[in-house]
């Protein structure tokens, strides 16, 4: 592991850490102290993203800002797929010894944070998914969207359009997200690490639908119902089959923890507590 002291974009000084993982190199932010909050971005996006939570988040715990390999302070990798973001989390939850964590994850994120609390539940203090990925029943025409969005066309052409459609922007942020995600997307590197995480959504591994019963954490539902990739259908899909879990609904696109932060976190912050309450009770 390596590590070093940036300025966030909001002027905080935070540590940044890399770290080496079967899935290339892993970089995260590591800022605030107490109960561990993990954050999972989206594909083509990095641990800016969760800028507008952060601070709130780590007034009371130590929140750890995750950039998946080939994305943000990573290095570039166009060979990365979902299953293997999720053996990377496996990863460095080991190697920062987090015992009991609650796991926020966005998209790919919330498929990864999903997984480890399948495989490693005793790590699992919660589950945040947030308009997540892995709870899609895998079909030929669920199959054939995934060819069609990590097809070279699409990634050339229709991404700077596909960004702002799935976002809807409703805030500053936004608008700083969208335009480092296209930034990301107009270089070759970005558009190869694009299409190779959408063509691997069509890997059998990422499909949570029949092991999802199993779930066992706390899981708090957080759906954006403005979202076009991940409609709010799928959203009470993952509420139906995780048991116990919560769904909330907010008016927004794909990231409502940057479109709407203050409405985000009045539901994040008590699940938090609650999560970790009962995980120390």
């Amino acid at each position: 592991m390596s590590d070093h002291t940036v300025n966030s974009i909001d002027g905080r000084a935070v540590r940044m850490h890399t770290m080496h993982t079967t899935a290339g190199e892993l970089a995260y932010e590591d800022t605030g102290a107490g109960p561990a909050v993990v954050l999972l971005h989206a594909n083509l996006h990095d641990h800016h993203d969760f800028d507008p939570i952060v601070p709130a988040l780590a007034a009371e715990h130590r929140v750890i800002a995750v950039d998946w390999p080939g994305h943000g302070a990573s290095e570039p990798n166009p060979n990365v797929t979902a299953v293997g973001f999720a053996d990377a989390l496996v990863e460095l939850v080991a190697a920062l010894e987090l015992d009991s964590a609650v796991f926020l994850g966005n998209s790919v994120g919330g498929f990864a944070a999903a997984r480890l609390a399948l495989d490693h539940p005793e790590r699992v203090a919660g589950l945040v998914l947030v308009n997540t990925g892995g709870f899609v029943r895998q079909s030929p025409l669920t199959r054939a969207y995934c060819n069609l969005y990590g097809s070279g066309p699409v990634a050339r052409y229709w991404l700077p359009r596909s960004v702002r459609n799935y976002t809807k922007p409703m805030s500053p942020h936004d608008d700083a997200v969208i335009e480092r995600a296209i930034r990301f997307g107009a270089t070759d590197t970005g558009r190869a690490t694009y299409s190779a995480l959408w063509h691997s959504f069509n890997d059998p591994g990422y499909d949570l639908t029949a092991r999802a019963p199993e779930i066992t954490a706390p899981t708090l539902i957080v759906w954006g119902s403005r979202d076009p990739i991940l409609p709010l259908r799928y959203g009470k899909l993952a509420h139906a089959l995780i048991p116990n879990s919560q769904l909330h609904v907010l008016p927004t696109g794909h990231l409502p923890f940057s479109s709407a932060p203050q409405e985000f976190l009045d539901l994040v912050l008590p699940f938090l507590r609650n999560s970790v309450a009962s995980r120390e009770s």
